[in-house]
């Protein structure tokens, strides 16, 4: 795979300026070229006028601001990019100007640098054709704005080569982006049903079916979203929505036209007027028209192969901040709805045909299945990827189930050595899924979470045990169960951006699924409660100074590191070991006689005030009942093995979630607000 050390990025404007400071917030090099000097001054000049907003918003720091600015070097020189590793295009979308300047790169780049297009309007292939490396070119399509849009678009033309494909997906995540695979299609996979959404707005206003602020009424109450159809037109530019439907009516026919408000409006050179009055009477059947063409469409590209079902859910999520995707609002509504107002508009518009996918599921009569566990081998490796990214990859049943599926396919291939555990986004995974536990509180059945609970920790002791090496790649957060199933594993991989966390204490619980045995057995029953009680991330080095890291690896060099990893004999991973002089005084503070002080409110004599007032202010927002019950399950399990140690913390869980304090602040966090705790 390639080595991705320096980024190239040709187009200074709005979107590559922002694909720029993107790439260096996340601690890549990055070139940027345009062809004035003006334009590039301006792209740097945009860069630091929004790297100050996020320093005067508290959202960074004037060091990261300093940091990432050194990252950047703005050039009209391109062959400062000739040695590049991979190289993203960000100009116009116009098709002879693209094609000009990837022939420009072909020739000036080396052998092994990647072109990548940015285009929305254009086939990739189109412009991998006029290059001699079609096998390193992909596209790149990101969102705006880019360097805060978390979606990104990877598509890969038919002669894509799979290490461009792999090395592409890995540059996403090193610069904080989700991607999607999409096919090399008209409008991907978010425009494909975003366009028509815009357009189909306008054919109403066209129509005169309502006015323009009952079909945004009726739009952001039908996606849940902030912003109607006319309103985005007139952030994004009334252009750019005619320059899309205008590509998609070439290519797809007269479904996807751009209607004839939507020109004359871009001719008038206006915005829509958004006042007027809603006519709740007309909110229903304009809901059921954008329904019909946007879940329609959605359907059409996946029967189509342009994206998974998943995915296309992801990009409306991530890329357009929908509450859910078109696939999970076909099961809100339910298929028999869903397949009436698709129908409908197959018979408003002869050239759009139900898809097939719908006419399979309305047949069924059942709602749409998700896969959010992922198993792919290669080279005798499985790799399990939890892929809820727009959840922070959350585990609740649905994960849990195809998780222990996953493993045990992996488990029973005779072809695998090794499997690795991952999260798919920034975040390994982010805990359990809190509304799952509300929702069951509320219903009166805490023993479905004991049930819950007990079939993680049988599938935790299988992953620990399993004969085949079970290695977890911490690259991103880790919180509660995650980190409960990373120390799970036999082994952890991490690189710097891997963090551990245990926030159980703070929303009125206690870490269920055997983190605190676990990490007391590698860590010491002292710290063990540190961090649960204080809620304290622990950053891989610390980690791995801990000896709860296996081994710390660059993010791009993580395929050789876990190759040699999976070399080495397996171990005892709780062998005992010394604990780093770093943590000495915060263990002792923790020692049995301190630990009931700190629980008591007060700061042990013997330990450092800074600590102790750290500590005791840490713990003051936690709840008391939690944090007990916590230090007790630790104290006792100390002489436990692995086995009896999770059979006595089954034992206090249906206690812990019975208790108000727990329905507060585990629903606290579903409101993001501070809970108040009442011991009770």
């Amino acid at each position: 795979m390639t080595q991705l050390t320096k980024i190239g990025v040709i187009g200074a404007g709005n979107m590559g300026s922002g694909i720029v400071q993107k790439i260096a917030q996340e601690g890549l090099s990055v070139v940027m070229v345009d062809t004035q000097d003006d334009f590039v001054q301006r792209g740097l000049s945009n860069i630091k006028t929004l790297l100050q907003a996020g320093v005067d918003r508290k959202i960074l720091s004037a060091r990261q601001m300093e940091d990432t600015l050194s990252r950047i070097t703005g050039t009209v020189d391109y062959n400062l990019v000739a040695d590049a590793d991979l190289i993203v295009e960000a100009v116009f979308e116009d098709k002879a100007v693209k094609s000009a300047l990837f022939q420009k790169l072909d020739a000036i780049c080396q052998e092994h640098t990647i072109l990548a297009t940015n285009t929305s309007s254009f086939y990739v292939r189109e412009f991998a054709e006029k290059t001699k490396r079609p096998d390193r070119f992909v596209g790149l399509h990101y969102f705006y704005h880019p360097a805060k849009n978390r979606l990104l678009e990877v598509i890969p033309h038919d002669g894509t080569g799979q290490e461009t494909i792999e090395t592409a997906l890995l540059f996403a995540k090193l610069h904080g982006k989700t991607a999607i695979i999409v096919k090399d299609a008209p409008g991907f996979a978010v425009n494909r049903f975003f366009v028509p959404f815009l357009n189909e707005a306008t054919r109403m206003l066209e129509e005169n079916m309502a006015n323009i602020a009952t079909i945004e009424a009726a739009a952001k109450n039908a996606f849940k979203i902030g912003m109607g159809a006319f309103e985005l037109m007139n952030v994004t530019g009334i252009p750019i929505a005619v320059h899309s439907a205008d590509t998609l009516g070439r290519e797809l026919g007269p479904f996807y036209a751009t209607s004839g408000i939507l020109r004359n409006q871009m001719e008038k050179k206006e915005n829509w007027d958004l006042s007027g009055p809603v006519d709740e009477t007309k909110m229903e059947a304009v809901e059921d028209r954008f329904l019909g063409v946007c879940l329609g469409v959605a359907a059409a590209l996946v029967d189509e192969g342009v994206a998974s079902i998943e995915d296309t859910d992801r990009g409306a999520k991530i890329g357009l901040r929908w509450a859910k995707g078109p696939f999970e609002i076909m099961n809100r509504i339910g298929i028999g709805k869903t397949y009436r107002v698709v129908e409908a508009i197959s018979q408003k518009y002869p050239d759009f045909k139900i898809p097939g996918i719908l006419i399979r599921q309305n047949r069924l009569g059942r709602p749409f299945e998700f896969s959010c566990v992922d198993l792919m081998t290669r080279d005798h490796v499985a790799y399990i990827t939890i892929n809820r990214p727009e959840a922070m990859n959350a585990l609740n049943e649905t994960v849990m189930e195809q998780l222990e599926k996953r493993f045990s396919e992996a488990e029973n291939d005779p072809g695998v050595d090794a499997v690795v555990f991952q999260g798919a986004g920034k975040a390994f995974v982010a805990g359990a899924d809190i509304r799952y536990f509300v929702d069951k509180i509320k219903s009166d059945r805490i023993s479905d979470i004991e049930a819950f609970t007990r079939k993680g920790h049988e599938l935790f002791l299988r992953i620990e045990n399993s004969q085949k090496q079970t290695i977890a790649l911490l690259d991103g957060l880790s919180l509660g169960g995650g980190s409960e199933l990373a120390l799970a594993c036999q082994k952890i991989l991490a690189t710097p951006a891997g963090v551990m966390g245990f926030p159980e204490t703070g929303i009125g619980i206690f870490p269920g699924l055997g983190g605190m045995l676990r990490f007391a057995k590698l860590a010491g029953a002292p710290l063990a409660k540190y961090f649960t009680f204080t809620g304290t991330l622990l950053g891989a080095e610390d980690a791995h100074a801990l000896g709860i890291v296996s081994k710390l690896s660059p993010a791009s060099d993580v395929t050789s590191a876990l190759a040699a990893m999976i070399a080495e004999e397996k171990y005892d991973k709780y062998h005992k070991r010394e604990l780093p002089a770093k943590f000495r005084e915060i263990a002792e503070a923790f020692e049995n006689d301190n630990s009931e002080k700190l629980l008591s409110g007060q700061a042990p004599a013997e330990i450092s005030a800074d600590i102790t007032g750290r500590v005791l202010k840490s713990m003051g927002y936690k709840a008391p009942l939690a944090l007990r019950t916590a230090g007790k399950i630790i104290d006792e399990q100390k002489k436990l093995s692995i086995k009896d140690g999770i059979e006595l913390e089954l034992s206090f869980l249906g206690e812990m979630f019975a208790t108000a304090d727990a329905l507060e602040g585990l629903q606290s966090s579903l409101e993001r607000r501070r809970p108040v705790f009442k011991g009770a």
